[in-house]
């Protein structure tokens, strides 16, 4: 099987500027090649109760990062879409059910992906709860879950080369709020992610 984008390879992204206003729609093959197009996206960090993290390896059919360990789900808004009823769509699509997501801010980032291609977006950071037992993963999307501590992922970014670029970034910007567990808005934390992120690209910045 070739490798895909995942959803469906015909279907149309939304062009944004540095600002995330709406500048048009591109297909969203093109907007991922190697120069990239700057384009809405999400991410998803979906806890338990215990306060761990659910993280999702990608698909090897992805064209991007196959295989790689991302936050929970990751996608595109369609046109007229925010960005909670986007990630409200993807999530059943994603991991067979649905919970509750707060989106907390927005960053930009270019990051490339060999010669093959790149996301260049601006990225809503969305977090959630959840029952491990309900996430049951569409393995044409992602192939497995597993649930980590801050402290066991902190280990892991020692060595951060099969970790996704956003997910770093998203956790590396995540700040106290009561909807994130407190442990993972620790200094400790967040530093080992923004020095993991450094290993994908040069820099990012938040929106809001």
């Amino acid at each position: 099987m070739a490798p895909s984008l995942g959803e469906n390879e015909l279907e149309y992204v939304v062009l944004v500027d540095s600002a995330d206003n709406r500048l048009g729609l591109e297909e969203k093959v093109r907007c991922h090649l190697p120069d990239g197009k700057l384009h809405r996206a999400f991410t998803a960090l979906v806890f338990d109760k215990e306060g761990r993290l659910a993280l999702a390896r990608r698909s090897d059919t992805k064209m991007l990062w196959p295989g790689f360990w991302d936050g929970t789900f990751a996608s595109h808004p369609h046109d007229g879409e925010s960005y909670a009823d986007s990630a409200a769509r993807r999530m059943p699509a994603e991991l067979g059910s649905i919970c509750p997501l707060e989106v907390l801010f927005r960053f930009e980032y270019h990051a490339t992906y060999k010669d093959v291609g790149s996301e260049n977006e601006i990225c809503a950071t969305l977090v959630g709860t959840a029952d491990p037992a309900s996430l049951k993963p569409i393995h044409s999307e992602i192939s497995e879950i597993r649930w980590v501590s801050p402290s066991e992922l902190a280990d892991e970014l020692a060595d951060p080369r099969w970790f996704c670029p956003w997910m770093l970034a998203a956790l590396h910007l995540l700040e106290p709020t009561p909807a994130v567990p407190q442990p993972w808005t620790e200094s400790s934390m967040r530093e080992a992610a923004g020095k993991a992120t450094h290993t994908h690209m040069e820099g990012w910045r938040r929106l809001d």
